[in-house]
């Protein structure tokens, strides 16, 4: 047991290692670029002074937005996806696969799920011993389920999921407009140090090897700006574009996808004003989300949630969303809420909770 425990510590330990160096590097970049170059190396107080002020904007942005995706815990599911004490001691006792799809579903009933797993199963946690909300995952790594996760990211150390995904975009935005500002004012002044235009001074290191790192990080960070924001305007996770969710018809790679510009409000939120800034705005609770056939109702789902005796989130971390159904017909793809041809003709429209 004591060797199982102390593994888990230096596995724990070493996990910051990649935090540590993100951290290095911004901290010699700082001193490289304030000190080096602009106290040592630029002449020009007007320069200077202008530099300064551009580069301590996007340092600042870029470190804020870096350390909000560390600190962030992940959302995990509430209470509402866990079985009731009897579901979940017959759950136990039965040996019968079938029989347990069944207690699953007699419990999903009264939740917002519409994906399954390939073979139609309900998405049932072991592990955390919940019925996992729609595009919420188990972390092996973070030993918990994550609600709209998209990956375990070692360079955060933290995963990244429905409560800092728009941190971690930001922190890949404003790294990329940091290595912007780096290259763009460096490059004068690295070219001067090649061509020996200027004294072969301590700066010399610095300005030329931040520049070479700059380039470097850009080239990378911004190959993977490109691909989330790709994910974003299809509105799907790094997960679902390799494995695309299953519902009740089967395989849909665009199930979530709502139009461009709806899918990026489910990330940046409806307020504007904040979209630039390390803050939560992301519509919506992270437990259940707007399909391109089933629309949740905010006000319906708190309102099924009381008559079935459980407590509703909290009114601010959630949005209202759009109070229309479509597809009607297609509320038999709603898993565990009601089988074909049995209580589908008596209520055509599918349970909307959002717990």
């Amino acid at each position: 047991m004591a060797p199982s425990h102390a593994l888990k510590g230096c596995k724990k330990t070493f996990s910051w290692v990649p935090v540590l160096f993100i951290n290095l590097v911004l901290g010699w970049s700082y001193y490289a670029y304030v000190v080096e170059l602009c106290v040592f190396t630029i002449p020009n107080n007007a320069e200077r002074i202008s530099y300064l002020v551009v580069f301590h904007v996007f340092f600042t942005l870029c470190l804020w937005s870096y350390w909000k995706t560390v600190c962030t815990r992940p959302a995990r599911p509430t209470s509402t996806f866990c079985l009731p004490k009897a579901e979940k001691e017959l759950y136990e006792k039965e040996e019968r696969k079938e029989t347990q799809q069944e207690i699953l579903k007699k419990v999903a009933r009264n939740l917002p799920v519409y994906t399954c797993m390939t073979e139609g199963a309900i998405r049932y946690c072991h592990h955390c011993q919940v019925i996992k909300p729609d595009r919420c995952h188990h972390c092996s790594t973070c030993e918990m389920c994550v609600l709209k996760m998209d990956h375990h990211c070692p360079w955060v150390n933290n995963c990244v999921g429905f409560s800092n995904y728009k941190y971690f975009l930001l922190f890949l935005i404003y790294s990329v407009l940091y290595c912007i500002v780096i290259f763009a004012t460096v490059i004068r002044y690295f070219i001067q140090f090649w061509n020996k235009q200027l004294p072969d001074t301590h700066a010399k290191f610095h300005v030329m090897f931040l520049f070479f790192v700059a380039a470097m990080f850009f080239i990378s960070i911004l190959s993977l700006f490109c691909y989330h924001l790709w994910l974003v305007g299809k509105n799907r996770t790094t997960i679902e574009a390799f494995r695309a969710p299953v519902f009740g018809s089967g395989p849909d790679k665009n199930g979530f996808s709502l139009g461009f510009n709806r899918n990026v409000t489910e990330v940046f939120g409806e307020r504007k004003n904040v979209w630039m800034f390390p803050v939560f705005s992301s519509l919506g609770d992270g437990h259940s989300f707007d399909t391109r056939l089933v629309h949740i109702d905010h006000e319906q789902a708190k309102d099924i949630l009381r008559q079935n005796g459980k407590s509703p989130v909290n009114s601010e971390t959630c949005c209202a969303l759009s109070n229309s159904i479509h597809h009607s017909a297609e509320s038999s793809n709603k898993i565990g809420h009601r089988d074909i041809g049995d209580n589908t003709k008596e209520n055509p429209k599918p349970l909307t909770v959002m717990p």
